[in-house]
């Protein structure tokens, strides 16, 4: 299976989980549903389109953490517009502004890993990742955090099935066989609860757990099945 590989890297990101208001907290690594809005951002596809021409019956995704992950807090100041107007300046008791304080990931960097079975949307990707050029701005979850990207490879992936090895991305937990993580010393495991697919009307039809290690790091799992490339790295996609 032909799959081509990038990095995605900025000064910061923020993916807000859907479990948060007032302030909002950010997953450690994109969610599947907004990897396809940035493959969609790449090849021209917008975002009425990029759910559609990227879903997962379609498009195969991988995400694995290059950088330990780096959380910090910042307020944001949002427009008050309570009581259905905006004043640029304090007025009795009504603000112009509203600070929310936001959670943000610092100094993210990831690699994608992309199947498409559509030779030419595939080879659309490849080239414009190559060319280091997009359709629309690349952003990490916000559109005032911009997003830098470096093409890594294509490569031919062979399909394991039911057997043990270091996985270099996040696993979804659904992958996992009998025996799961093999816990190591020196690592530091998580789990996050995360939208998976998403339907172009923005409905999430499906939520995973996933393990992934902060300090980037591999895991040793036991996984049903898993995609291995030339080097000997194994991935798990969604």
């Amino acid at each position: 299976m032909k799959v081509v590989a990038f990095d995605v890297f900025g000064d910061f990101g923020h993916f807000k989980k859907f479990y948060t208001t007032s302030s909002p907290l950010s997953f450690s690594f994109p969610p599947p549903p907004t990897v396809r809005g940035m493959l969609g951002a790449i090849v021209g596809a917008d975002k009425r389109e990029c759910l559609e021409c990227f879903s997962h019956k379609k498009c195969k995704v991988a995400i694995r953490i290059l950088s330990p992950v780096k959380k910090m807090r910042m307020g944001l100041n949002h427009v008050n517009t309570k009581g259905n107007y905006w004043i640029p300046v304090k007025k009795g008791k009504h603000e112009a502004r509203t600070q929310i304080r936001t959670e943000f990931l610092k100094n993210p960097c990831y690699r994608f890993y992309v199947y498409h079975e559509d030779a030419d949307i595939f080879g659309k990707l490849v080239e414009n990742v190559m060319s280091h050029k997009t359709v629309y701005t690349l952003s990490l979850g916000l559109s005032e955090l911009l997003a830098d990207f470096r093409f890594v490879g294509v490569f031919d992936f062979v399909e394991r099935f039911g057997e043990e090895g270091e996985i270099v991305t996040v696993i979804p937990a659904s992958s996992l066989e009998d025996g799961g993580i093999v816990f190591e010393e020196g690592k530091q495991y998580f789990k996050e609860k995360i939208p998976v697919d998403m339907t172009p009307e923005r409905v999430v039809e499906r939520y995973e757990d996933v393990i992934f290690e902060v300090q980037a790091k591999p895991i040793r799992a036991h996984t049903r099945v898993c995609w291995e490339v030339e080097n000997g790295e194994r991935v798990v996609f969604f």
